[in-house]
């Protein structure tokens, strides 16, 4: 599978999403229930490259990347900036890392932070929002290590698996942000 290094990090890069690669998303979706959860995915029949249209052919105000290991060229997840307002200079950020065996590596945080970087500096973005669902204790962890704070709550708003769910509401001002003090490692 061919990579480009568009953003390098420590650990891993960003690179354009590579369309060859829809067996390993179709896995991802299908296999991990966690995953497909938290993206909506898992109530519904992923079998396509069409049904991934939300990946593979992303609006106009999305920038999604492949993140790829630096080591070994092996992708291990994805990540966007979407919903992205020039105007209001904001945008929401989205990320999943597929396979489960990579994750609680610190793969995430440092994917987190390229985009962060990359949404301040570059595109010159003023904040960056997210939403988590509230038993995602793990993404929560990982946000507030970059700098994250939850700014409000739905109560209840999602039904997983005959349970209601809070939706959680955080975010990052580019003066919170610094790219080399504490919440980059």
């Amino acid at each position: 599978m061919k990579y480009y290094k568009k953003i390098v990090g420590e650990r891993l890069y960003l690179s354009p999403i590579n369309a060859d690669e829809v067996n390993t998303y179709l896995k991802w979706m299908n296999e991990d229930k966690t995953l497909a959860v938290e993206f909506g995915q898992y109530p519904l029949m992923v079998s396509s490259k069409s049904d991934l249209n939300w990946l593979y052919e992303p609006p106009q105000n999305m920038r999604r990347f492949a993140i790829v290991l630096l080591d070994n060229d092996m992708l291990i997840g994805s990540i966007s900036l979407h919903n992205i307002d020039h105007l209001n200079r904001n945008a929401y950020i989205g990320i999943f890392i597929g396979g489960e065996e990579q994750r609680s590596k610190g793969y995430g945080a440092e994917a987190i932070r390229l985009v962060l970087n990359y949404g301040f500096k570059t595109m010159n973005l003023h904040s960056i929002n997210l939403t988590v669902h509230a038993d995602n204790f793990a993404g929560i962890s990982c946000y507030k290590k970059v700098g994250f704070l939850e700014v409000g709550r739905l109560p209840e708003v999602l039904f997983i698996d005959g349970k209601y769910v809070d939706k959680i509401y955080m975010s990052i001002l580019e003066h919170e942000f610094s790219s080399d003090s504490n919440n980059t490692k």
